[in-house]
């Protein structure tokens, strides 16, 4: 069966891409070999919020008395979290699959491999191997965890996210390598629902690509829930011995030791290009990525590649948008390209994390002269009102022309509050224009504009 446009991927830029495809009058085809929604929507985004609402709703029943509410003595059950948490997907894949039909998408089960540019050989156990041709081509096969010759995954004792999301029994103490987003939301997580967790992390800083003001603020709040947060450190070794994990960590100050029940690696990602043809069709890739321009075409015309398989931010709203960007040009249309220097970051611990553009530092390096305001939860009404007054905003403006260059915000519900930003980013709205523009009290989104008055001067409430 021949169509304008085949899919290879059914995550969260290729889904989009094909409903956007679909949209404009394409005929088009998903091949995919496992869940609809990918890893995102099944293994990643959607799954672990849940579990992380599950560890905010307790950690609210163990601080009840704080809000004036007596209850009684209450207890996590990891089993039925983790229910909710797949239940949760579950849902969201069958949402994907009713996009998918409404649209007109083919779906076709199995694993997807170029074998020209323009057809794709797909092979299952059910229904054997069949070729499906394609004016067009999209390959958005995603990524899985990356593993550390010294930190193999077993899937029991030293697991990656996927295990982490569905383990049988709740471990009493976890030590997590890798402090970015997943580590972060996990370490925040099995913490709060009663597991004594150690954070490594091998730079300097947790969330080691946020602002460092923001870095040290969530490592400050981490620290007051009793984890156990180490920075220039490294897992060098992992024996597993009757159940127990004995982990060697590098620190400054020499090899640290650890007995702990579970290993979880979050050190990165790698993307999922083996076997699916890139070679034998000669498609050039670097480092492990795909190369593509700047409308993610690739060196081969007509076969395209968009998401977590190419270079730039690992994240499910850039596929989407790298997704429309494609399709939009594969029909004629002229789109910009997308401008990754206005990408919002989310991190979906508590305190959460969230920023775009510039940090100090980078503003700084890149030679701008800068106006930079902050304003402290602590000094925020709302906040106040609903006992969460750890963390911040902080706003970056180019000095001369009141440019805003980046954001920075660690609190409750900040990351609610990014999409504020990015659209100002977007319309050049300046640092005055800001400070201008009403917002409603009581609210978490008034630090914003009082970071802005505080880069000017002009700051009310501190």
């Amino acid at each position: 069966m021949s169509y304008d446009l085949v899919v290879l991927g059914s995550g969260p830029g290729g889904y989009v891409a094909a409903i956007r495809a679909a949209q404009l009058g394409m005929k088009v085809a998903i091949v995919e070999k496992a869940e609809l929604g990918g890893v995102c929507l099944n293994w990643g985004c959607i799954p672990t919020k849940a579990l992380l609402k599950s560890a905010q709703v307790f950690d609210y029943l163990q601080h009840a008395k704080e809000y004036g509410i007596e209850a009684p003595a209450t207890k996590a059950n990891l089993t039925d979290i983790v229910k909710r948490s797949r239940d949760t997907a579950a849902g969201m894949s069958k949402g994907v699959q009713f996009l998918l039909k409404k649209n007109k998408i083919h779906v076709i089960e199995g694993f997807g491999k170029l074998t020209s540019a323009n057809k794709i050989n797909v092979s299952s156990e059910s229904n054997g191997s069949s070729d499906v041709e394609a004016n067009n081509i999209l390959i958005a096969t995603g990524a899985r965890s990356r593993e550390l010759p010294n930190l193999k995954i077993d899937g029991k004792s030293i697991i990656g996210y996927r295990q982490a999301l569905v383990l049988p029994k709740q471990p009493k103490s976890m030590l997590i390598a890798g402090s970015g987003a997943i580590g972060s939301e996990f370490a925040y997580f099995f913490q709060t629902i009663g597991t004594e967790v150690t954070l490594v992390e091998f730079l300097p800083n947790i969330v080691p690509l946020e602002d460092i003001d923001v870095s040290k603020q969530l490592a400050k709040s981490f620290g007051k829930t009793g984890m156990k947060v180490m920075v220039n450190s490294s897992v060098e070794k992992v024996e597993v011995k009757e159940g127990k994990c004995h982990v060697d960590v590098k620190t400054d100050k020499g090899i640290e030791k650890f007995e702990v029940d579970v290993v979880l690696s979050a050190v990165g990602i790698e993307a999922n290009i083996e076997g699916i043809g890139l070679e034998e069709v000669g498609i050039t890739t670097d480092k492990g990525k795909i190369l593509t321009n700047d409308f993610y075409e690739t060196n081969i015309p007509g076969v395209y590649a968009i998401g977590d398989c190419i270079g730039g931010q690992d994240l499910a709203h850039v596929a989407s948008a790298e997704g429309i960007i494609s399709v939009e040009k594969m029909a004629g249309h002229t789109p910009d390209p997308l401008d990754y220097n206005n990408i919002p970051g989310c991190t979906y611990c508590q305190p959460e994390v969230a920023s775009v553009g510039y940090t100090e530092k980078a503003a700084l390096d890149a030679g701008y002269m800068l106006k930079v305001g902050k304003f402290p939860f602590t000094a925020s009404g709302k906040a106040s009102a609903a006992g969460h007054k750890d963390g911040f905003v902080k706003l970056i403006f180019d000095g001369q022309y009141g440019e805003l260059l980046g954001a920075h915000m660690i609190g409750y519900n900040v990351t609610e509050l990014i999409a504020e930003i990015v659209a100002l980013r977007k319309l050049e709205t300046t640092g005055p224009e800001l400070i201008k523009t009403i917002h409603p009290h009581p609210t978490m989104s008034e630090a914003v504009m009082e970071a802005a008055a505080a880069a000017y001067g002009e700051v009310i409430h501190l």
